[in-house]
């Protein structure tokens, strides 16, 4: 279980500027096997809520623990996929599969036997051998999201990292994340810009206010499970009560900017 209490950020003042208001008195709990999404305009601090819970960035006040011990820095009970996937170019793709395992101090024989099964979860097969940088986008962003995994993270934490596909190979990444959610049951913390794509996926929807940012509205998701059930992506999105969500949603996030306008 990941804790989150009270927790602020102030960026201290640079030149003549006043200091930066991030985050104030953020209070979140990430139970075990949940797949928590942020929403927020522009400026609200996901991504700071996010390097905080990686352990990126100290809390001003306030305090983060997992499992009943404080986060105080980076640690391999919790993982990466960024939003450009920072591969490795100059190794393959099994090299950049095994590559945390390697850091972790593994044994090459049983790194490289974790580094194939998830090429099989991520249908990479074949492609062991291929450079990175020959990759398209999406099997790129595959390959990163299999490296965060193969570490055996307690929780995964995604910075956006399908915003740069494009629309079908973000729909079939979607896809592949939650069925590796449900076949790992690890805990997930995902920000996103797209309403839609927070809907589809999240278990649980955190809505943060313009900053100073803070959480407004919580809501919980029915809509992966109705995917992961049988029910195809398309009718899960194209359903009334997924259009209605996805509208009273925007209507929040509008209703924010207007007031920080």
């Amino acid at each position: 279980m990941l804790e989150i209490r009270r927790a602020s950020v102030l960026y201290p003042a640079r030149d003549k500027s006043e200091p930066v208001e991030a985050l104030r008195n953020v209070e979140l709990t990430i139970e075990p096997g949940e797949f928590v999404v942020a929403l927020g305009a522009s400026g609200c601090g996901k991504s700071t809520l996010l390097n905080l819970i990686a352990g990126f960035l100290a809390p001003s006040s306030g305090q983060i623990k997992l499992d009943g011990a404080p986060v105080t820095g980076p640690g391999q009970d919790r993982a990466v996929v960024f939003q450009k996937h920072a591969l490795m170019p100059w190794m393959n793709v099994l090299d950049n599969l095994a590559f945390g395992l390697k850091l972790q101090g593994v044994a090459k024989e049983k790194r490289y036997k974790v580094a194939r099964e998830f090429l099989t979860v991520l249908g990479l097969e074949g492609f062991e051998d291929s450079p990175v940088y020959m990759l398209s986008g999406g099997m790129q962003q595959r390959v990163g999201i299999g490296r965060a995994l193969t570490a055996d993270p307690r929780i995964l934490l995604m910075d956006e990292p399908l915003g740069a596909l494009d629309a079908l190979t973000r729909e079939r990444a979607q896809e592949l994340i939650l069925k590796i959610w449900e076949a790992q049951g690890k805990s997930v913390f995902l920000i996103t810009h797209s309403v839609e794509e927070a809907l589809f996926m999240g278990s649980k929807l955190i809505v943060m206010s313009p900053r100073p940012g803070r959480i407004t509205h919580r809501f919980d998701l029915p809509f992966s499970r109705r995917f992961l059930a049988g029910e195809s992506a398309r009718d899960v999105k194209a359903s009334p009560e997924f259009i209605a969500m996805r509208e009273t949603i925007l209507g929040i996030i509008f209703a924010d900017e207007e007031k920080a306008a």
